[in-house]
């Protein structure tokens, strides 16, 4: 009688371990579009490609990516993608670079002011190192920049109370 167990048992737990477990929010290392040029260098004369990343914002306030890591003066492209399907003034999304030291609280509280342009407030425009536009459902958009010095750079999603959730770094090594 325990074998007529054991053997329905196991194959329950054989395919539970093959599904495994997914973390919605992953690190993405820099990768190189074959198609892009080496466009940067950095002191030493080394040549480095540009680093290209797709991120996607979801209707449950969520990045699907909270990590990505570059190199010190290398060109990084991240696009965009909004996944979601509600509507882009009950759930837009954006992506901001803010510069090390920034009070993210407090950008959030300045950005929910800014509206009119597309919160994305003008008082912490010496912080923001680079941001896409505010995204509706199914759109993209692309960004591409250069950090030049070492750190963590965090980004976040400026649209009103997103910044607690929706938000990452950018290790740049």
């Amino acid at each position: 009688m325990k074998k007529l167990f054991l053997v329905p048992a196991a194959a329950v737990a054989l395919f539970l371990a093959s599904c495994g477990g997914s973390n919605s929010n992953t690190t993405e290392t820099a990768t190189t579009d074959e198609s892009a040029p080496a466009t940067e260098t950095v002191a030493s004369g080394e040549a480095l490609e540009t680093a290209v990343f797709e991120i996607e914002a979801n209707d449950q306030m969520k990045f699907d990516k909270d990590l990505f890591t570059v190199k010190a003066g290398q060109e990084v492209q991240i696009t965009l993608k909004n996944v979601g399907e509600l509507p882009k003034e009950s759930m837009g999304h954006n992506f901001v670079v803010l510069a090390p030291g920034t009070d993210v609280a407090a950008f959030g509280g300045e950005a929910f002011k800014a509206k009119d342009a597309e919160y994305i407030p003008a008082t912490f425009a010496s912080s923001i190192i680079a941001h896409t536009k505010l995204l509706g459902p199914g759109e993209s958009d692309t960004i591409t920049f250069t950090i030049d010095e070492p750190g963590e750079y965090e980004f976040v999603c400026s649209f009103p109370g997103h910044w607690g959730t929706m938000r990452g770094k950018i290790v740049v090594e």
